[in-house]
Formats: C-alpha cells, structure tokens, sequence
C-alpha cells in the first residue's frame, strides 16, 4: 500500500504531521512560518527520534534565527522496537535516506518552497543518510550539516553531492575525526570540517552544543534561501 499525499490546503504551518513513505506513515513535528526563509530537516543518529533532546535545542537555535524545521522519526514505532532488539535498521542508510527523501517530496508537495529553500541537519548514522538524499537530490537541497556524524556511511554517494557539507565534529571523538576526514576528500562540493573543542561524540560539555547550533545556523543563513540554486555566495571563511 501506499498512502497519497494530502492536500497542500490540510497542512498546518505548525503542529504534529504524519508523512507518507511508501507503505508507511512517519510521525514528526513541523514549524514553518510564512516568514522562514527556508526550513531544515532534521535526521536523527542510530537508536534516537524526532525527540532527541540535542536535536531539539538546535532546532530552537534555527527558528530563533528565522528558519522552520521538522523533525521526524526516520523508523515507525513497530521498526523502533524491532530495531531496538536488533539494532540492524539504525545501519540501514539506504532506508533511512529513501525516507528522508520521501519527507522531502512531502515538503515540497504541501508547501510552496522554491529554489534550495531546504536544508538537511544529521546527526550520527542520521548524517549518512542526510548526504546519500542530498546525492539524489541534487540542487533541491540547498545545505547539508552534519554533527558528530558518519558521513563515511554515505561514501559512494559523497562524490556526488553537490549542496555545501559542513561537518562538525567534537575534539575528544578521535575515531569520527577520522571518518569525517575521510569523507571531506571525497566531497567535491563547497565543504568545511569545523572541529569543536573540548566536544566530546554527543556534545554533551558545557557550550558545545550551543556552538554547533552557532555554525550550523551560520552555515544555513549561507547557503539556504529561495533564490536560484546557481547564485551561492563564498563560502565563509573560519
């Protein structure tokens, strides 16, 4: 079975929302003023939800600068259990990013976004994801952050992308400072890895977290507007 895609007219600009994919019904919370100057999705890491508490401050950080979010669960609440018995769906990239994909078609469908007006933020096994939909994607995504992530996870993809990746990574997770090296020599798009200090894997130090909300934000207020896809500005300079 698969579900249609409701009428653009039912879809509130705030609230809960339930987001068709393929056979599926995925649970999230969308916040898109008529004001945004774009949104950003956000996917979350292995084991998490839309709830993830370091997910939702971020996102506060976004709307206080302007943008919508939503946050949704990449797994039904049948997957959540099976997976929390097997933990093999967390690892399945392909999955989570064809569902990332199909809540971003929703998106578009239901609001009247234009240009790279959408930005995805992973996290963890969640920014895998994020950047293998970017990949299919293409310009339709205009930014990508990842924090703390497994970009590597997406590796046969991350040639392909072409909206701008920032990677963030805490100072204290030496083994994803690797991976996300790894993964920023095979991006061949405007790319910056931004090491945060005294962070460690889930930035769960005093400030850190509102530092990666800093340069996500910054990045965001870059690279994500409604204006033509083909007019990107520099990228910032550290």
């Amino acid at each position: 079975m698969r579900y249609s895609i409701p009428d653009a007219a039912k879809i509130q600009p705030s609230g809960e929302v339930r987001i068709p994919a393929r056979a599926v019904l995925l649970e999230g919370a969308l916040q898109f003023p008529p004001e945004a100057q774009g949104i950003v999705v956000f996917a979350h890491g292995s084991g998490s939800s839309r709830f993830s508490p370091r997910n939702q401050s971020v996102a506060r950080s976004l709307r206080s600068k302007g943008f919508g979010t939503l946050l949704f669960d990449l797994l039904t609440r049948q997957e959540e259990a099976l997976d929390q018995r097997t933990a093999h769906l967390r690892f399945d990239i392909g999955l989570l990013a064809e569902r990332l994909m199909d809540a971003t078609r929703w998106l578009l469908d239901t609001t009247d976004l234009g240009g790279p007006a959408i930005g995805y933020f992973g996290a963890s096994t969640g920014a895998g994801a994020a950047l293998m939909a970017a990949a299919e994607l293409g310009e339709s995504i205009g930014a990508v952050v990842s924090r703390g992530g497994r970009p590597d996870l997406a590796a046969t993809a991350l040639p392909r992308v072409k909206s701008p990746t920032l990677l963030i990574v805490g100072a204290l997770d030496e083994a994803v400072i690797r991976l996300n090296e790894q993964a920023l020599a095979l991006l061949s798009t405007e790319k910056r890895l931004e090491i945060v200090p005294g962070a460690s894997h889930l930035f769960e130090e005093p400030g850190t977290l509102t530092e990666v909300a800093r340069l996500a934000g910054a990045w965001f207020e870059r690279y994500l507007s409604i204006s033509s896809a083909h007019s990107r500005p520099a990228p910032p300079t550290p």
